[in-house]
């Protein structure tokens, strides 16, 4: 059952509201398994404050300044992606990642498809809203 909150699947901005709420736990509790699956644990006891929502390529890059900052792109032509700088995507919003950097040429993504995938987990798109990459970014406050 998609429930939006990370188990089946998640969107951020609600993932960031039940961290509010109920918590989370720890992964040695609570460990990575790299496939979706049924939630096993309901909350925990790390909770966030609040969190930001952001849009717009210069306020992206002003928050990873200090910050990793999760955002909804469009993945669907990521499948075959090995290397290199991906310049062209669709404009659906429906793959969730966390943006760790940038140059000047394009942007750090780092994805959930595991090591095995991309660039060792990670992604680079060329710089502007390549991807919708600048569109819909959050991040939490502690």
């Amino acid at each position: 059952m998609y429930n939006n909150y990370g188990c089946y699947g998640g969107e951020m901005t609600k993932t960031y509201q039940y961290i509010i709420d109920k918590g989370i736990t720890t992964d040695r509790e609570y460990p990575y398994v790299g496939h979706d699956q049924a939630c096993k644990s309901q909350g925990g006891a790390f909770k966030i404050k609040s969190f930001t929502s952001i849009n717009g390529c210069n306020n992206l890059k002003n928050a990873l300044n200090s910050r990793p900052i999760s955002s909804i792109t469009d993945g669907t032509n990521w499948f075959s992606y090995k290397s290199g700088i991906l310049s062209k995507c669709g404009e659906t919003a429906n793959h969730a990642v966390l943006v760790v950097g940038y140059t000047k040429d394009y942007w750090i993504i780092k994805n959930s498809w595991g090591v095995q995938w991309g660039e060792n987990g990670y992604i680079r798109l060329a710089t502007g809203n390549t991807c919708k990459v600048c569109d819909y970014c959050a991040y939490p406050n502690v």
